[in-house]
């Protein structure tokens, strides 16, 4: 024997063990090693992209969120601004990003429910996209201005149909406006509609007289309500708002054709793989069952819904054909 047989004798059992390892491989009986893209997602930082401006509802909850998603998920969760065109813009950078769970779009209901039927043409197609979650809903404030003589609803409803009201609001198209058209078809009240760049300048104008009703959203009310420097007549949520506990909602005043809710929602790129989506989803579900987070939508004005799948689909389908019907007998356009 050779002083070389050993090493040849572990070069000769090396390569049977390749052998072997190959023929597995093949035949499927053992796994070969991980690839990045095998690991469990997520594997790099998230983007939140919201599609209305820093500092609203959908800002403030996105960044609950993400702090909640951050701690459970053990990756950044980043949230990026861009709003523009009724939340268009945004959601079409989400609609035409890679479908990886990588870019997630925090927005409202109205960039797929009201912008269909305002818009002549839209960046993106409603199939380009699919809801993650409804995370919340919440109604908007009946507010009117000091030199409103009006105590209630009803009273505001009858002055209103006898002489036209002007109302302010966000904005062409935003929430409050098609608040005030389904005001309007309910109760046979005129109206004129003067929108504004949002609605802080909504309710300076209601403030100052400018107009005399808007619909709006109720955080940004609350401080002049509050101070006694406008009424607020009532509520169109389910339910009446924890901010304003004293204020009826349009249902109890029997009304309950003009309740209107607006619907805080995450979609996704729609070829989106289901295991990521179900990731999204449990985390997002522990975060809304958190303390902090309740507490953050309460003070925003939200009731949680945690809606997912079929009935987020149902819940936007059905939301997006009542406005389709309001769209059209009003004429509503977009500037």
């Amino acid at each position: 024997m050779t002083t070389g047989s050993p090493n040849a004798f572990g070069g000769t059992r090396r390569l049977a063990i390749a052998i072997t390892t190959c023929a597995a491989l093949a035949l499927g009986t053992i796994a070969p090693h991980a690839t990045a893209a095998d690991a469990p997602y997520p594997t790099k930082p998230v983007k939140f992209l919201t599609n209305f401006p820093a500092g609203g509802p959908i800002d403030i909850l996105g960044r609950a969120l993400a702090d909640a998603l951050q701690k459970d998920l053990k990756q950044p969760f980043i949230v990026d601004n861009r709003p523009g065109a009724g939340g268009n813009i945004g959601a079409d950078l989400v609609a035409k990003s890679p479908a990886d769970g990588y870019t997630v779009l925090l927005g409202i209901d109205s960039t797929f429910t009201i912008n269909p039927h305002l818009y002549a043409s839209m960046p993106f197609a409603a199939k380009d996209l699919k809801p993650l979650m409804i995370f919340s809903s919440s109604g908007l404030s009946f507010g009117v201005a000091p030199g409103v003589k009006a105590k209630t609803l009803p009273e505001f409803i009858a002055q209103a149909k006898a002489e036209p009201a002007t109302f302010s609001s966000a904005g062409n198209g935003s929430p409050g406006h098609i608040a005030a058209e389904i005001f309007a078809t309910e109760t046979g009240a005129k109206i004129t509609h003067v929108p504004y760049k949002g609605n802080s300048p909504a309710v300076l104008a209601l403030m100052g007289d400018e107009v005399q009703a808007g619909i709006l959203a109720t955080p940004g009310l609350l401080p002049q309500v509050q101070s006694g420097k406008l009424r607020a007549l009532a509520v169109t949520g389910k339910q009446r708002s924890p901010l304003l506990p004293q204020v009826p909602t349009v249902g109890e005043l029997g009304l309950k054709g003009l309740e209107f809710e607006v619907l805080y929602i995450s979609m996704v790129p729609a070829a989106t793989p289901e295991p990521v989506m179900q990731t999204l989803r449990q985390s997002l579900q522990k975060a809304m069952a958190l303390p902090e987070v309740k507490a953050r939508l309460a003070s925003l004005d939200m009731v949680p819904l945690g809606e997912t799948g079929s009935a987020a689909s149902e819940h936007l389908a059905a939301s997006q054909a009542r406005y389709g019907r309001i769209v059209k007998a009003t004429g509503m356009k977009v500037d």
